[in-house]
């Protein structure tokens, strides 16, 4: 079973701004479309509320990795989560990785999420695949837009 979302796209901005973009929680927030307690920490949760339209009745939730400047950002989630009154804290998460590399035009963006197989069954592994392959898709176009505006 496919157990990766991978996706890649060509900003036409510099690498310095992509990862602004990418790790400054306010920033993050604005294309991402969520609103975030905190800054970026290493080793720490992020918490927030998704201001998605027709999702802000979800919560967010994700644990920082690693933060490589203008290399390496990385959170893991659970990917089906979300709901207020679900615990989701003992739920198999997967991993976020932003992968910047500099280019002629400006910086190619790896996304990766991986970790689906660990997921604790087929119906939650396919709708988390289909929905955050869906999710990804959007969110390569709200970060292009954003960091090229």
């Amino acid at each position: 079973m496919q157990d990766r979302i991978e996706k890649t796209i060509e900003l036409k901005a510099p690498v310095a701004r992509v990862w602004r973009a990418l790790t400054d929680h306010q920033e993050f927030g604005e294309w991402f479309r969520v609103k975030l307690d905190v800054p970026f920490e290493v080793g720490k949760v992020s918490r927030g509320q998704v201001t998605y339209p027709g999702y802000e009745h979800m919560k967010w939730e994700a644990t920082v990795q690693v933060m490589e400047p203008d290399r390496l950002f990385s959170f893991s989630w659970c990917p089906y989560g979300g709901d207020p009154d679900v615990d989701y804290s003992n739920e198999p998460q997967t991993l976020v990785e932003f992968r910047l590399e500099p280019t002629s035009s400006g910086t190619r963006l790896n996304i990766t999420e991986s970790g689906f197989n660990a997921l604790p069954d087929d119906e939650r592994r396919v709708n988390a695949l289909r929905r955050n392959t869906q999710g990804w898709d959007a969110q390569a176009k709200n970060i292009t837009s954003h960091v090229e505006s």
